[in-house]
């Protein structure tokens, strides 16, 4: 009888990373079981981030804790590094880190099971197909990898190459796999979702495969991650209300910025400015939920420059908002640009945005106190019996607050109806 190999994984980073760890487990070809404690494993595979230096310090410093745990164990378990970090850092990154035994690229999905299976003389079985590892409500659909755009503090085209979206059929075939699995919500994710089939020469890709998944049956809701701000258009907003659900009107827009001077250093694909493209949305949404990314600090930011973005955070009213201190990543543009600004005031400036979206976000979801909703229910809470952690369609897996939710027919992986009973910052209490 052939062995059965215990894997430990660890995924960093984006959802995106995620879907590959997944595909790369899934495309083992021999009989495995996963483990929580890497310890107790066979192999262990670390899928890497490292799109600015907090994630490659993180991803460094997990691939070294890991290694040590691993060192005194006999015997030892073999050690997989893949991701974004080896396509970042290359050969310079194996020779200091002898401790890992396979490595392997973004680009090596196909392979990398098979140089595992090498590497751990395993006897040939059957894959299983892509392992979703989220809870059993929702799975990430990724639609493309790479990306055409050229912003100048910007790691990934370098990383992960220009845009390759996926077929649409192929696509379809695993959205219905992970809706058979027990799936109620699909996140698509790309690196820009709007630039889809580009590359494949379709005309309106991105609604050219949501006519084809939308009609899923199970399918209850499907996000869209990430909407640039140059390819939310009347178009296609006027395609996504007419669709209806299960699409839900959550609107994840990276601006980065609002100043002209700041887009334009930093070299964003020419959009309409903010305020136009929210407007726009809530023309064709009244009610929708908006999300989006600020990068505060890029060289020549001035006061004048930040007062811009911390005044659209206060006016614009959006659901939820990430700020991220611009790191000078070796290799890109911005990193040579003239007139760094200094970390304490790149903090402060983070600081700052984040209090005025505190505020903002407090008050949006006091909105909803009294108010009936369909929660979906990712997981039981680890400490407190009766009492779940779950999304209303306006919180994204992961990025955004949750909903507390305890009643009768509550359970992981459901969707039930809710009323809102109470409103913190960012999280919500109700009652099933």
């Amino acid at each position: 009888m052939a062995k059965t190999y215990r894997v430990h994984a660890i995924s960093l980073g984006c959802p995106k990373n995620r879907v590959d760890t997944e595909v790369a487990l899934g495309g083992l070809p021999f009989a495995h079981v996963m483990v929580d404690d890497p310890a107790g494993a066979d192999l262990v595979v670390i899928n890497t981030c490292s799109f600015i230096a907090p994630a490659v310090e993180e991803s460094l410093a997990v691939i070294l804790q890991t290694a040590d745990t691993l060192r005194e164990l006999n015997p030892r378990p073999t050690l997989a590094v893949m991701g974004c970090l080896p396509a970042r850092f290359g050969e310079d990154l194996k020779k200091g880190l002898p401790e890992v035994d396979v490595w392997g690229l973004p680009t090596e999905l196909d392979v990398l099971p098979g140089r595992l299976a090498e590497a751990l003389d395993a006897s040939a079985d059957a894959p299983t197909g892509r392992r979703a590892s989220t809870p059993p409500s929702y799975a990430y659909l990724k639609i493309a990898e790479g990306c055409d755009h050229a912003c100048r503090y910007c790691t990934i085209p370098s990383i992960r190459g220009k845009l390759i979206s996926r077929a649409p059929d192929g696509l379809v075939v695993e959205a219905r796999r992970l809706l058979d699995a027990g799936a109620s919500e699909l996140v698509v994710v790309a690196q820009d979702v709007t630039a889809y089939g580009r590359d494949l020469g379709l005309s309106d890709g991105l609604k050219h495969l949501l006519e084809k998944l939308l009609p899923l049956s199970g399918l209850k809701w499907l996000r869209l991650l990430y909407l640039y701000p140059s390819g939310v258009t009347d178009s296609l907003l006027s395609f996504l209300a007419g669709a209806g659900r299960p699409f839900v009107p959550y609107f994840d827009i990276p601006f980065q910025h609002v100043h002209p001077d700041m887009l334009a250093a930093m070299a964003r694909p020419k959009a309409a400015d903010a305020d136009t493209v929210i407007e726009r949305v809530r023309k064709h949404f009244p009610e929708a939920a908006l999300r989006s990314t600020f990068i505060v600090g890029l060289p020549g930011e001035t006061k004048t420059h930040f007062q811009a973005v911390l005044d659209f955070v206060r006016r614009a009213r959006l659901h939820h908002v990430g700020v991220f201190p611009y790191h000078r990543e070796e290799g890109t543009p911005a990193a040579t640009m003239a007139g760094q600004v200094r970390r304490d005031v790149k903090d402060r400036r983070v600081a700052a945005v984040m209090a005025a979206q505190r505020a903002v976000s407090a008050a949006i979801l006091e909105g909803y106190v009294g108010t009936d909703q369909e929660v979906l229910v990712d997981a039981a809470h680890g400490e407190w019996p009766g009492l779940h952690l779950g999304r209303s369609w306006f919180q994204a897996p992961e990025i955004d607050g949750v909903t507390y939710v305890s009643g009768p027919g509550v359970a992981p992986g459901k969707m039930v109806a809710a009323t809102i009973e109470e409103a913190k910052d960012y999280d919500l209490v109700a009652l099933a």
